[in-house]
């Protein structure tokens, strides 16, 4: 229940709000003048400011926001579950994203608080209306308790008067319905699935509007065309990811690979230098078998045969000849044959060493090959990064494409199987709907008697969960205004009795605008005897003269009017005590 309305200006009316029916009244102030007027005397600016005190979004041209309320902090006192004492929240138009409790209710999220003056964040204060007020679970999606509220509290500004089940004029209709199957206590999951449902279809509508363009169609691609190139890339990906898993980081990489560099060069240059060995022995080898001593046995024999008798001086000096020459052919060869035995060591020597540097290379060669450095570890990290980027922009693409190519004719079967989903909901759910039709036609029928038909219906439409409120009638303002009378109090006693909402509602003025006086007096009745049997809080703005007419048909508003009344005196008449 709500129970008080204040101000830190001294200057405001604070309202103090009781249970049951209160009345805030606007009359006419004694010698007002016929310029003078009750618009503008604050009856909305009440339900403006209820909505402000209870997590309302503020903006910047929002009522606490102008300049002349910006440093007024507001307060407002409701009771709270399962609080002994009632929670009186403070806020103001000047720090309007936070808000003052006390007492703070518990499970107030710790770092939600503002240490320095202890106030809470408005989307926590959000939270906890939803939580306690509402019974909301965690997981709440479709369902507001910002939505809800605007059910319970209509106002003028935002168009609550124009349908009763939508909250504002600007609440989609899958929106509305599944804040107020929550409410009715349906299937709000399913109700909310129209969103879903709504989503995709609004997704394949413009992209299907954007393919159009040469350009965006190319950017979206085919679905066949993008389902292959995701097959390449995931593949791509597996083995990118399998060669990190098993890349072996091996230490001072760089440092064997250099290694490895100068073992092959070391083994090069011992080849080049075996082949220049080897040539050269076999030009050894090859002056070996020429240098032999030549044969002069046959001189002496050619000499005497042409009668040359050689004489012992020219004998000792041919001897002389033969031993010299001797001489130089084995110094030759002792020469040659020692050349070879060098190039020949040197080729034993250098075949060994080869064999040395070539099983030194082989094992660095292995330890290179079972792994590599970190540098090529990291590269080929971030390899897979942008092929992991490429495969999930393919995904993105892919699921564009498939909105895309996705039937009309599928998305109207997704929403005829939510229609008998939702279908079976409400038969399987006939006591709450049954109740609620019955609750809405005793109450029509308390305002316009049995002769005119009234009731409640529930109907899986295709776009959304459909509830349509009816009193018969011939398009008349006035009962169009008591439909929403009804279906509002409807809603506040079910969803109420059942723990799904606060107790109280609030309505303005401007819901009785064109009602016949003979239903206004109904009305206020109903109310007052709902609101005492249910212990609930109905909450109405009226002027005088219209409570008059309400008086001339039997209902006594004395009980029922607020101790404070605006007037229409201009300069301090109003809610705020004075005008700007």
């Amino acid at each position: 229940m709500l129970r008080r309305l204040g101000a830190s200006d001294h200057r405001f009316r604070a309202l103090q709000f009781r249970a049951g029916l209160n009345i805030l009244v606007a009359d006419t102030a004694n010698g007002s003048r016929d310029t003078d007027s009750r618009n503008g005397a604050g009856k909305s600016s009440m339900i403006e400011l209820i909505h402000f005190m209870l997590g309302e979004r503020s903006e910047p041209k929002s009522l606490p926001r102008q300049a002349v309320l910006q440093k007024v902090e507001f307060n407002l006192t409701l009771d709270w579950p399962r609080l002994p004492e009632p929670v009186t929240v403070h806020r103001s138009g000047e720090r309007h994203t936070w808000v003052r409790l006390h007492p703070a209710p518990s499970g107030v999220d710790q770092g939600q608080l503002d240490l320095g003056t202890g106030a809470v964040r408005n989307t926590e204060w959000q939270r906890l209306i939803e939580r306690d007020l509402f019974n909301l679970p965690e997981q709440h999606d479709g369902v507001s308790g910002r939505n809800l509220l605007s059910f319970l509290i209509r106002r003028v500004s935002s168009a609550g008067y124009v349908s009763a089940v939508h909250g504002h004029v600007r609440q989609a209709d899958h929106d509305a319905a599944t804040n107020l199957a929550y409410l009715f206590g349906l299937d709000h999951h399913l109700a909310d699935r129209y969103r879903a449902l709504r989503a995709r279809e609004n997704a394949r509508q413009q992209m299907q509007k954007a393919a159009q363009d040469p350009l965006m169609g190319r950017i979206i691609g085919k679905v066949a065309d993008l389902r292959s190139e995701i097959a390449l890339a995931e593949r791509r990906v597996a083995e990118l990811q399998g060669q990190v898993d098993n890349f072996h980081v091996v230490p001072e990489y760089e440092h064997l690979r250099r290694r490895a560099d100068d073992v092959d060069q070391a083994i090069r240059r011992l080849i080049a230098r075996d082949t220049a060995d080897r040539r050269n022995l076999e030009d050894v080898e090859r002056a070996l078998q020429e240098a032999i001593e030549p044969d002069i046995s046959y001189l002496e024999p050619v000499y005497g045969q042409l009668g040359v008798i050689l004489g012992g001086q020219v004998r000792r000096r041919f001897d002389e000849v033969e031993a010299f020459h001797h001489s130089v052919v084995r110094n030759r060869r002792r020469y040659l044959e020692e050349e070879r035995d060098t190039v020949r060591q040197r080729l034993a020597d250098s075949e060994a060493e080869r064999g040395r540097l070539g099983a030194q290379l082989a094992a660095t060669l292995r330890t290179l090959e079972e792994g590599g450095a970190l540098s090529a570890l990291t590269t080929l990290q971030q390899v897979l990064g942008e092929q992991r980027a490429t495969l999930s922009a393919l995904q993105h693409r892919y699921e564009a494409a498939q909105a895309l190519e996705s039937t009309r004719r599928e998305i109207t079967q997704a929403r005829l199987s939510l229609q008998d989903e939702m279908n079976r909901d409400i038969e399987d759910r006939r006591g709450f709907v049954d109740e609620a039709t019955v609750l809405f036609s005793d109450f029509a029928r308390a305002l316009y008697g049995s002769d005119r038909s009234a009731y409640l219906r529930f109907e899986a439409a295709p776009n959304s969960l459909r509830i349509e409120p009816h009193i018969q009638s011939d398009n008349s303002g006035g009962i169009g205004s008591m439909v929403i009378f009804c279906f509002d109090l409807t809603l506040a006693v079910l969803a109420h009795r059942a723990g799904r909402a606060p107790d109280f509602l609030v309505h303005d003025s401007h819901l009785f605008d064109g009602v016949d006086e003979r239903q206004l007096a109904a009305a206020l009745g109903l109310a007052a005897r709902t609101a005492e049997r249910e212990g609930l809080q109905y909450i109405i703005s009226m002027n005088s003269d219209d409570l008059d007419k309400a008086g001339r048909r039997g209902f006594d508003a004395t009980p029922y009017r607020l101790p404070e009344q605006l007037t229409d005196r201009y300069e301090d008449g109003g809610l705020f005590g004075f005008r700007f």
